[in-house]
C-alpha cells in the first residue's frame, strides 16, 4: 500500500506558505498515516498523481445478509414508538441524509446533529461525527438507544422481531442463533456496506474518460487542490479519514453563537482538551445532494458550505469565480445507486 500511497501524498503536502500550508502539511500526514492503514476495500489508484481515488464498482457481501439487512433498514419496529426506522432520516435516492438541519426522531422529537450520508459510509474509517463508533457494526447501537431517536432498547428490538414468525424464520435460516442484538447490527451493516455511488462523472474521469468533465468542472478540482480542499478531503471517499478542528483558522462557534455540548465533537468522547470541536471530516461523495451541511446544519447551500470553508479551515481568499468552479467540481461526484443516477436535489448554487 504504501508504494501506491505515497506518490500522491507527496504532492498533497507540498510547500505552502503561512499558516494554511502549516495546516494543509498537517491534515496531509494525518490522511497519510490513515490511508497507509489501508481498509479492505481500498483499490488501486486509477492514476497514482491524484489524491482522490474512484469508488469500486462492485461488493462482496453476502446477498442473504443485504436482503434481511434492507428489511430492518426500513423496519420500523427498531424504534420505541414502532414509527420510525433507519430509512426515515436516510432518504437514498436522495442522497443518503434529509433535508433538515436537525433530523426528527420518535414522536418529532429534534436529534442533537445534523443527520451524516449513510451513502459509501462503509469506506469511513469511524461513524458518526464525533466517531464514537469504530465500525457500521457498532454504529447501530446507538441510533436505537437515543431518546431522540428511536428511543428504544436491543430487548425490546429482539422481542418485537422475534415474536414475528417470519422475520424470525429469516433470521434462523442466516444466523443459528437467530434473533440478537449483534445478528441484527450485522444484517443491517451488511446492507450498507452495499450502498456504494460509483460512476460519478469524476470517477469515469479517473478511470481515462477523457469526456467526462467539462473545461471548468476540470478546472474547479484543479483549485479544489491548489487551495488546500484536498488536504482533508481525499481518498476513495474524498473525506470520511480522519479528525479535524471545526475552526483551524477562526473561531467559527464564537462567530455563529449558541454553543451547545454537540459542538465539543470528537471531546465528547475522549475527554482531551485537544479535540475540542474536532469532526470526522465529512465524504463529499453526492455532496451536491445532502444540504444543509456541517454537523449543526448551518450552511444552506454548496456555496456557503465552500466560504465558510475557505473563512474557518483554510483562512485563504479566492475569487467568486474560483469558488463557483468548485462547487462546479463537487457537483461531479454525484453517482449511481443501484444502477440508477441519483436524484438531483440542488441547483449550482
Amino acid at each position: 500500500m504504501e508504494g501506491e500511497t505515497m506518490p500522491f501524498f507527496r504532492a498533497l503536502v507540498r510547500p505552502v506558505g503561512g499558516r494554511a500550508g502549516q495546516m494543509i502539511r498537517i491534515c496531509g500526514l494525518a490522511a497519510l498515516a490513515v490511508a497507509t492503514g489501508a481498509s479492505a476495500q481500498t483499490q488501486k489508484p486509477a492514476a497514482l498523481n491524484e489524491p482522490i481515488l474512484p469508488l469500486p464498482l462492485g461488493h462482496k457481501e453476502d446477498a442473504s445478509k443485504v436482503a434481511l439487512g434492507k428489511k430492518l433498514f426500513n423496519d420500523v419496529r427498531l424504534s420505541g414508538s414502532n414509527s420510525v426506522s433507519c430509512a426515515s432520516c436516510h432518504n437514498l435516492p436522495k442522497g443518503g441524509g434529509d433535508i433538515l438541519p436537525i433530523s426528527k426522531g420518535v414522536q418529532g422529537r429534534l436529534g442533537k446533529v445534523n443527520t451524516p450520508t449513510v451513502l459509501n459510509s462503509g469506506f469511513n474509517f469511524r461513524q458518526f461525527w464525533d466517531g464514537r463508533a469504530a465500525s457500521l457494526e457498532e454504529q447501530v447501537s446507538g441510533p436505537i438507544h437515543d431518546a431522540n431517536e428511536m428511543d428504544s432498547t436491543w430487548a425490546e428490538v429482539i422481542r418485537k422481531l422475534g415474536q414475528d414468525g417470519a422475520t424470525a424464520g429469516e433470521f434462523k435460516k442466516i444466523y443459528p442463533d437467530g434473533v440478537t442484538a449483534r445478528n441484527i447490527a450485522d444484517a443491517l451493516a451488511s446492507f450498507q456496506k452495499t450502498l456504494v455511488t460509483p460512476n460519478a462523472r469524476f470517477d469515469r474521469h479517473l478511470r481515462g474518460e477523457k469526456a467526462a468533465l467539462t473545461t471548468d468542472e476540470l478546472r474547479g478540482y484543479q483549485l479544489f487542490k491548489s487551495y488546500g480542499c484536498v488536504a482533508c478531503h481525499q481518498g476513495v471517499n474524498v473525506g470520511g479519514n480522519m479528525f479535524q478542528t471545526f475552526g483551524v483558522m477562526g473561531d467559527y462557534f464564537g462567530k455563529r453563537g449558541n454553543p451547545t455540548a454537540s459542538d465539543l465533537g470528537r471531546f465528547n468522547v475522549t475527554k482531551k482538551e485537544s479535540d475540542k470541536y474536532s469532526f470526522k471530516v465529512p465524504s463529499l461523495r453526492n455532496v451536491a445532494l445532502t444540504a444543509p451541511y456541517f454537523h449543526d446544519g448551518s450552511a444552506k447551500t454548496l456555496g456557503d458550505a465552500v466560504d465558510v470553508m475557505f473563512q474557518y479551515q483554510l483562512g485563504r481568499q479566492a475569487s467568486a469565480e474560483d469558488k463557483k468552479l468548485i462547487v462546479k467540481f463537487l457537483h461531479t461526484l454525484t453517482g449511481e445507486l443501484d444502477g440508477k443516477p441519483l436524484a438531483s436535489a440542488q441547483s449550482l448554487d
